[in-house]
This record gives structure tokens, sequence and C-alpha cells, in this order.
């Protein structure tokens, strides 16, 4: 009697393994969803900080003039970075890309000094640039103003798209990861249905019965949580080890805001989904759980 006792106990305690099994995977895939989307948001405003703008300046201008342009360009709000670039430095790069010296058919370097710097990700747009080419213009040592028009309208239209293609696929995503986790803590509660009724019928007050069943729950949803930020976090580490160039576009914060998110969804799922199913096994006839 004491041996059938004994398993009668084991077999009313509820069994958490699979369930935090359940919600760590499902957890680990919308980390994964997550890492893409913040990468893919980073990406593009790499992309955009590395439109360059080219300056050309009018003849030989004297240290004095070519400081006091180049302190101009500087203090502008939509500079990200900034170099002078010589005529003799225009040359090298000119020869070292492949093309061959005019020394032999011209006595002077036809290029230009000019200023180049990169653009802050905010002020990439069309009519921006605009502005910024025509206040440049107005400068008495600038000959032209330059950047990939082109490139720029195609660049902003086409991260625009894929931002909104990722971000519907990443609350598509979302959606089926709540649905799963719920689904997954029913399955695991439903083998404990029996206990809670058993609880019930003996005089348990339905609080009494669900606290102890809540604060396991906070503990599964928070160890199904830690578990699948440290098996994202090792998989992006992979990644930026056979890929170093990912470690350019890596957004700390967006990952820490990331984990966090999915400890705290791990755990609020978990609860919500556990109490649910407190409350429906308690209000049903013990004939309905059979």
């Amino acid at each position: 009697m004491a041996q059938s006792g004994k398993a009668s106990i084991k077999r009313g305690k509820p069994s958490y393994f699979m369930s935090i099994l359940g919600v760590t995977l499902v957890l680990f895939l919308l980390g994964i969803i997550g890492w893409l989307v913040i990468n893919a948001n980073k990406l593009g405003d790499h992309f955009k900080e590395s439109v360059e703008v080219n300056v050309y300046l009018r003849g030989d201008l004297n240290p004095k003039d070519s400081t006091a342009l180049v302190q101009y360009i500087a203090a502008r709000p939509y500079v990200r970075s900034y170099v002078y670039t010589t005529k003799e430095m225009a040359k090298k790069k000119y020869i070292s890309d492949g093309n061959e010296s005019w020394d032999n058919i011209l006595s002077e370097n036809p290029l230009d000094n000019s200023v180049d710097f990169k653009i802050k990700k905010d002020y990439l747009n069309a009519d921006t640039l605009n502005s910024i080419k025509a206040d440049l213009l107005k400068n008495v040592y600038v000959k032209e103003v330059h950047y990939p028009a082109a490139l720029v309208g195609k660049m902003n239209k086409n991260i625009r798209v894929i931002s909104i293609v990722l971000l519907c696929i990443a609350l598509i995503i979302a959606f089926v990861v709540i649905f799963l986790i719920d689904n997954t803590i029913r399955l695991a509660m439903f083998s404990n249905r029996f206990l809670i009724k058993t609880m019930q019928m003996v005089g348990a007050t339905r609080w009494f019965i669900a606290k102890p069943l809540n604060i396991r729950a906070i503990i599964n949803g928070a160890i199904s949580g830690v578990i699948a930020v440290v098996a994202v976090f090792l998989l992006v580490q992979l990644a930026e080890s056979y890929v170093p160039e990912m470690k350019a576009i890596h957004d700390t914060t967006g990952m820490v805001l990331l984990f966090l998110g999915l400890i705290i969804l791990g755990i609020v799922i978990t609860v919500f989904s556990t109490h649910r199913s407190v409350i429906k096994y308690l209000r049903m006839r013990l004939d309905d759980l059979y």
C-alpha cells in the first residue's frame, strides 16, 4: 500500500521538463527572428551611413581658405565623418583602383582637391540631399557636389520594403510563438487536472490551489527564457566568428532589449496559460475531466 501511495504521488506531481523544453524552443525561434530584424535595421543604417558626398573645390586654395571650408563642412549637422583629399591623394586612389597613370599624356594633375564626407542616416533622402547640395554650392570655393542620387533612391525604397516584410514576418512568428507556448502549457496542465480537482474537493481555495502553480510557472518561464537567451547569444557569437563583418552592425542595446523581452514573454505567457488552465479545471465537473 505504501509503494502504491508513493507511485500515486509521483504520478500526481506536475511534469515540467517537456513544458520548459517546448517553451525554450519557441522562444529560441522568436529570438532568432528578432535578431534578424535587428540586424536588418542595423544593416540598413550601415548602408545609409556608407553613402559618400564629394565636394570638389575650385583651383588650388591657400591653406587658410581650405581650413575654413573644411571646418565649415565639418560643423554641418548632417556630417558623420569627413576627410580632406588632396589632388595627390586622389591620384594615388585613382591608380590604386586599377586605372593607368596619365603622366605620359598630361603634365598636370587634372583631379580636384575635395572634401569627402559620410552623411548621417537621418539625412539620407532625395529632398534633403538636394538642399545640402544647393547649400554647399553657394560657397565660392566649391566647384561641384556629387553623390550617388540613383543609389540613394533605390536604397531607401529597398530598405523600406525589406523592413516592412521582416516586420510582418516577425509579427506572424510572434503570434505563432504565443499560440505554441499557450498550447504547450495547457497540455502540461492537462496531466494535472485530477490533482487540481482533488485539492478543490478537499476544501482548498482557488488562490491556495493556483498560487504554487503560478509561482512554478514564473520559475519555469524564467528558466525557459534564460536558456533561450543563452542559445541565441551563442548562435550570434558563432555567426560573428564565421562572418566578422557582422560585428560592424552589432547592436548591443537592441540585443539586450531582445533578451529581456524573451525572458519577460516566457514568464508572462507561462503564468497566463497556467492560471487560465487552473481556473478552467476548477470550474469543470469531475465527470468532465475524464
